[in-house]
């Protein structure tokens, strides 16, 4: 199912029907700030594994994951008063942050070394939904890693059988979120995306 969801005006009756498939176990194709992601909820074990198919990756890939907001981030990762500064400053925006896990995030979300990517994307469509299913939801590209979709329409030929519903809010020209590890107050860039990663080293 593609629905076409306005990214300036997203209609609350609209996003509920995503979240709704979301809740129900099912992946979706969302829009975000970088790229068009797979979307699923990340308690959900079974969607997480069929993100993983489609994919061709590994059943224990530790994806990242959309919070709301900073209140929501503080329930999935320790945040320090130095990490607290920098994701006030830098979210919403293109940046995925590393951060040590906290207990609620399911193991399989994690890397081995017990952290977890976090995003806060600056897209009106991408914070309702997560906003209106009240957990975080998984953000990988949809796509496989060859090959990144930013049309939605696109997306229906390649993994319309694959997904659930696909929100179609307009081309997105992927280009990856900055990865930013703030690991031990530490600030590092393990990748330049979208985002201006010179300012980390003024931090």
């Amino acid at each position: 199912m593609l629905i076409e969801i306005d990214p300036e005006r997203p209609r609350p009756r609209q996003i509920k029907q995503v979240a709704d498939v979301i809740m129900k176990g099912g992946v979706v194709i969302y829009p975000t700030d970088t790229c068009y992601g797979l979307g699923a909820d990340i308690f959900n074990k079974k969607a997480i594994e069929k993100i993983c198919r489609i994919k061709g990756l590994p059943r224990n890939t530790p994806f990242s994951f959309v919070c709301s907001d900073l209140r929501d981030i503080s329930k999935y990762a320790r945040v320090s008063d130095y990490a607290y500064r920098i994701l006030k400053r830098f979210l919403p925006g293109p940046y995925t942050f590393i951060l040590e896990g906290s207990r609620q995030v399911p193991k399989m979300m994690l890397t081995k070394r017990k952290t977890a990517g976090i995003r806060i994307p600056d897209h009106p469509v991408c914070m309702m939904l997560v906003q209106e299913l009240g957990n975080p939801i998984i953000s990988t590209s949809a796509g496989t890693n060859d090959e990144i979709i930013s049309d939605p329409r696109d997306a229906r030929a390649v993994l319309g059988r694959q997904v659930d519903m696909i929100v179609d809010s307009g081309i997105i020209t992927p280009r990856p979120s900055s990865v930013v590890s703030l690991v031990d107050d530490e600030p590092e860039v393990i990748r330049e995306g979208q985002g201006d990663c010179s300012l980390f080293q003024e931090l």
